[in-house]
């Protein structure tokens, strides 16, 4: 076997760091939003972490369908075949306007059946105007992703990290004015941190596409944009991609998102925690996928080259960075566990619950680098369909049985519905390394 080289970190370093941070800036985003509607008020705070899992759930799906454009692209790139991108991205915006559609519709049936999912009565009233407006704001979301992916295949991950952290500063902002009402704006509580997500959404999507369509920086792919059509053959390959993607990225986002209803039946206390761990769990978790995305791009470029032997030592080489971004964030988290939950909220006893569930969610962090790693080698193969059983049992038939018979049949409460969650995300990580490996 080939060692493992210097330029394989080095080259996953620099097309990784800059998807680790445009990720890491989607979660301050929502960060930024619980840290500030925390400190507004206790109930606001379990609204929204409610609305944001279940929001969530259908974010991560729609990233995970745009996803299916990176392979694409990078073959595409690895073959040499230039001129043929554009067409690539075209197919892919018209496929991310048609899924962030259906992603709009799905927000809708929830909004109409949210009194229905048994959380507190107490938190409906600010549940549904915030769910309403970030419906608003799937579908400027969806186009953005099929522009970043785009950029991301081509091995541009800088441009993308760049508007990203802007729409942060935007959302930042946006949450200072309308949600305590400062310098005159109206004191619009959650509901002012939807609008202020909304805004910068559409905003992030208007810069990305003027980058590619006004300036020089993607010029030798957008001189053939205009002739490039969208054609059956290219909307079936997108499809075939992005849908086994979303499936899996969904299936593990609902593994956490479902939980919140299991958490809900708890009180607004145990769902304000919950919220807090969530936060940070997202965090982790982008920066890990960020890296492995990196992982993603250089193996569908060393498909395109017909390079396999490359692409196993890729997958090894962003399996190890995983890990160690894994140690890096652990060890301070641990030691710190006291005090994280009063960043996010004065409250005692909610501080004293994400204490506790400190343990089981460190207790995940290597499976959760596992499996972030070795789907995103997958996806790069284009090896996308066994993602979807994975998931289906690591998730749904593991995960999700298991946070409630460790939450209410052995009584373990909240920690025991995230008891579950290292069980899941192992399973899913050791049977995408198997999968990838045969």
């Amino acid at each position: 076997m080939v060692p493992l080289r210097k330029y394989y970190y080095t080259d996953l370093l620099r097309i990784g760091v800059p998807i680790m941070l445009g990720q890491l800036s989607t979660i301050v985003m929502g960060l930024a939003d619980t840290l500030m509607v925390g400190h507004y008020g206790t109930n606001e705070l379990a609204a929204a972490g409610f609305v944001n899992n279940i929001v969530a759930l259908l974010i991560v799906g729609g990233m995970g369908f745009s996803y299916g454009i990176t392979p694409v692209v990078g073959s595409l790139l690895g073959e040499g075949r230039v001129h043929d991108i554009a067409a690539g991205l075209k197919n892919g915006l018209f496929a991310c306007l048609g899924v962030g559609l259906l992603l709009m519709l799905l927000a809708g049936l929830l909004y109409v059946f949210l009194p229905g999912l048994g959380q507190p009565v107490e938190l409906l009233p600010l549940m549904r105007p915030y769910l309403l407006v970030l419906m608003l704001s799937l579908l400027p979301q969806m186009v953005f992703n099929a522009y970043k992916q785009f950029s991301d295949g081509v091995q541009d991950t800088a441009m993308p990290m760049w508007i990203m952290l802007l729409s942060n500063v935007l959302n930042i902002l946006g949450n200072w004015l309308l949600i305590f009402g400062h310098l005159g704006f109206p004191e619009m509580g959650l509901f002012g941190a939807g609008i202020s997500t909304l805004v910068s959404r559409v905003v992030q999507l208007v810069l990305m596409a003027g980058v590619f369509h006004l300036t020089r920086r993607y010029e030798p792919y957008r001189q053939d944009f205009p002739r490039a059509s969208v054609t059956m053959k290219g909307q079936k390959e997108l499809h075939r991609l992005g849908w086994p993607v979303a499936l899996q990225l969904g299936m593990e986002a609902a593994s956490f998102s479902f939980s919140a209803i299991y958490v809900g039946w708890l009180g607004a206390t145990a769902l304000a925690a919950h919220q807090v761990m969530i936060v940070i769990g997202q965090l982790f978790f982008m920066l890990y996928y960020g890296m492995s995305a990196a992982v993603a791009v250089q193996v569908s470029y060393y498909r395109g080259a017909d390079e396999p032997e490359q692409m196993q030592k890729v997958a090894v080489a962003g399996l190890h960075l995983c890990w160690m971004i894994a140690f890096v964030l652990s060890v301070p988290l641990m030691l710190m566990r006291d005090e994280v939950g009063l960043l996010f909220t004065p409250s005692g006893d909610v501080a004293s619950l994400v204490a506790l569930l400190t343990v089981p969610f460190l207790l995940y962090q290597v499976g959760d680098a596992l499996q972030c790693t070795y789907a995103n080698a997958l996806r790069g193969m284009a090896r996308v369909k066994p993602m979807i059983w994975i998931a289906f049992v690591a998730y749904i038939v593991i995960s999700l049985p298991l946070g409630y018979i460790f939450g209410f049949i052995c009584g373990w409460g909240l920690v025991g519905v995230w008891m579950a969650f290292p069980f899941g995300l192992t399973s899913a990580g050791l049977l995408y390394y198997k999968e990838f490996r045969r």
